[in-house]
């Protein structure tokens, strides 16, 4: 049976090196790397990486920004932030892409407690940077 209710399918995020950001998401996240061969070799505009069976991040260069034109404006969007994208991880993996993220000098903010989300509110939480800016907060509900 499929199941055609509504889900996250991917975010696309302008970076500056998308083999470096695909780099950074496997060694912190454990994110699997998608397409960087295929990238690597032109025949692929972007890489992404896996967040898990349905949900992608697709790794955009800066330099495509001018070739956006899907919707007027569109190529405005290249460095406009997004105010961050939430991960909800289980308990331990919270710990790990913690203990990941200052292993390689990432600056991560204190922990926050009882933060509300999509799953009522999270026990704990932090907030941290990719390469790129971008920012991103890690959570879990257990």
């Amino acid at each position: 049976m499929t199941d055609n209710s509504t889900r996250l399918d991917h975010v696309v995020l302008w970076v500056h090196d998308p083999v470096a950001s695909a780099d950074f998401y496997e060694k912190t996240l454990g994110m699997q790397p998608l397409r960087l061969t295929d990238f690597a070799a032109g025949v692929v505009p972007f890489p992404s990486v896996r967040l898990n069976d349905e949900t992608i991040l697709d790794l955009m260069p800066l330099a495509m920004a001018e070739r956006m034109r899907m919707v007027p404006g569109a190529a405005e969007s290249a460095g406009h932030p997004v105010n961050h994208v939430c991960l909800a991880l289980p308990a331990d993996d919270f710990e790990t892409l913690r203990t990941r993220l200052e292993e390689q000098a990432v600056p991560v903010s204190g922990i926050s407690h009882d933060s509300y989300g999509a799953r009522g509110m999270a026990k704990r939480s932090f907030y941290f940077r990719d390469p790129d800016g971008n920012v991103f907060e890690a959570r879990h509900y257990d």
